[in-house]
């Protein structure tokens, strides 16, 4: 039977309305997939990924110019071959339908349950930061909750997406998998598509369009968005070790990635030691820059955006201090070196904006009060770092604060484990993926009940003033 309430968009690419017409005949064909036919799918994108290092790599490194291969393997490769060894271990658990209470009217003998049911066609939209891993992380959760996913790539990874699109056919039918490049004005198309659910990531500004496309067809979201990641050192922690943690997150991937920190708040006069520490930290990890050991900025029009970003910055009071001294990175590469900005203001544009680069402004404070009120004051962020030893004072900091979530003396690994719900809050996103946690986002949790042949609501039937009446007098005191 034809899907007579699916109607497209008028300029929808045939490509995107053929595949989703075949997916969702097959999902209606096989609503249910079983254990094994999840399985099968999860261990068809492990194939993919390892079959393929080396050319995922390459297609990468071609994207942004200079794309650390170390930084791939393990941001990307890694991540994701870890992941779907874990969905293709656990999904039987969590595919087991959940008993849930009955009430006090149905007790003793009805039954109640939930159970994970695939919604049916979902629609990925990957960023270009990390193409790879925010392909295949939210696919993963999808197929192990038995859906079809149709993915489109960044305008900014024609290369991988080119490279998808040769492979994806040896390993999957276009009813269970597609894969789409970027161009042309496609994006919004694609989004306007009548999915089950779809999945975005970057910035809040498009997302609040994707949102707003979705809508029309009333079709769930996950938004994984940005913003101003704070973090912020404690007085009692050592500056060396801050140093060593917070330069690495800033310089993995040239600072381009959703959860880095995007201001550092430290204590009042422990700026100098700071920068003291980033630089001797550099000096030992990158002796070059520009060998291919550190990733360039994907685009000329992000090089300078990031480059307006520090002038304005400096045109406005603040003081720029390269982090790598006597390596000044290659404007002509995009390769841009890990730049600290102190006395930094709110009426400039490095503090209004999320950076996504590897500048570093850097405010100071006195109390943890005046922190935890000037995060409030701002955009739920995506994530917190705190540097403390002391248990009341990181308390402090995640119970006065709301994040996406919060890594306590290191940076960025929450986002990397798969046991924890990734996703941000407000501004910086709505709904979680990873692990279980995905699978639940791509499966409607479908409740059950089931009665029994003696029926406990046959003694609350009228006429009410007699034997039901007293009955419900009865319950009603029992759970006074």
């Amino acid at each position: 039977m034809a899907d007579n309430h699916i109607s497209f968009a008028a300029g929808t690419p045939a490509e995107f309305q053929d595949a989703y017409l075949k997916q969702r005949a097959a999902y209606k064909a096989n609503r249910m997939p079983s254990l094994e036919e999840r399985r099968s799918d999860l261990r068809s994108i492990h194939r993919l990924l390892v079959d393929n290092k080396d050319a995922l790599i390459a297609a990468v490194n071609q994207d942004y110019g200079c794309r650390s291969s170390f930084e791939t393997k393990l941001t990307e490769l890694l991540q994701c071959q870890d992941a779907v060894l874990g969905a293709i271990k656990q999904v039987k658990k969590w595919m087991k339908p959940q008993k849930r209470h009955v009430d006090a009217t149905q007790y003793p003998l009805a039954k109640a349950w939930v159970f994970p049911q695939p919604v049916g066609v979902v629609g990925i939209v990957v960023p270009w930061n990390f193409p790879i891993a925010m392909a295949f992380q939210p696919m993963i959760c999808a197929f192990a909750a038995g859906n079809r996913v149709m993915v489109k790539m960044s305008e900014n990874s024609n290369a991988l997406a080119a490279l998808f699109k040769r492979l994806v056919s040896k390993y999957f039918p276009a009813d269970k998998l597609a894969i789409f490049e970027d161009g042309g004005g496609r994006g919004p198309l694609f989004t306007q598509l009548p999915f089950d659910h779809l999945f975005f990531t970057g910035s809040p500004m498009t997302g609040r369009a994707v949102m707003a496309n979705c809508a029309q067809n009333l079709t769930p979201v996950t938004l994984e968005l940005g913003g101003k990641s704070p973090c912020v050192v404690a007085p009692d922690y050592s500056m060396r070790t801050a140093a060593e943690r917070i330069m690495w997150t800033k310089m993995l991937n040239a600072g381009q990635i959703c959860t880095n920190v995007d201001y550092l708040y430290l204590p009042e006069g422990k700026v100098d030691e700071f920068i003291r520490e980033a630089q001797a930290v550099t000096a030992e990890r990158y002796p070059s820059i520009t060998n291919g050991e550190y990733t360039a900025v994907i685009d000329q029009r992000q090089y300078d955006r990031l480059q307006e970003t520090l002038a304005d910055a400096v045109a406005k009071g603040a003081t720029a201090i390269n982090l790598c001294p006597g390596r000044d990175g290659d404007p002509a590469r995009r390769i841009m070196p890990p730049i600290a900005v102190t006395g930094v203001t709110d009426d400039m544009l490095i503090m209004q904006r999320e950076i996504f680069g590897p500048l570093l402004p850097i405010k100071t404070y006195r109390t943890k009060e005046e922190v935890v009120d000037y995060i409030g004051a701002h955009h739920s962020p995506l994530a917190l770092y705190v540097y403390s030893n002391d248990k009341a004072l990181q308390e402090f900091y995640m119970y006065n604060t709301i994040s996406g979530g919060v890594t306590i003396n290191d940076g960025l690994l929450h986002a990397g484990m798969h046991s924890l719900p990734f996703g941000g809050v407000g501004n910086s996103g709505m709904g979680h993926y990873h692990g279980q946690d995905g699978f639940l986002t791509f499966s409607k949790l479908r409740p059950v009940f089931k009665q029994s042949p003696w029926r406990s609501m046959n003694m609350l039937m009228p006429p009410y003033s007699g034997k039901a009446g007293r009955m419900l007098e009865f319950m009603m005191k029992m759970k006074s």
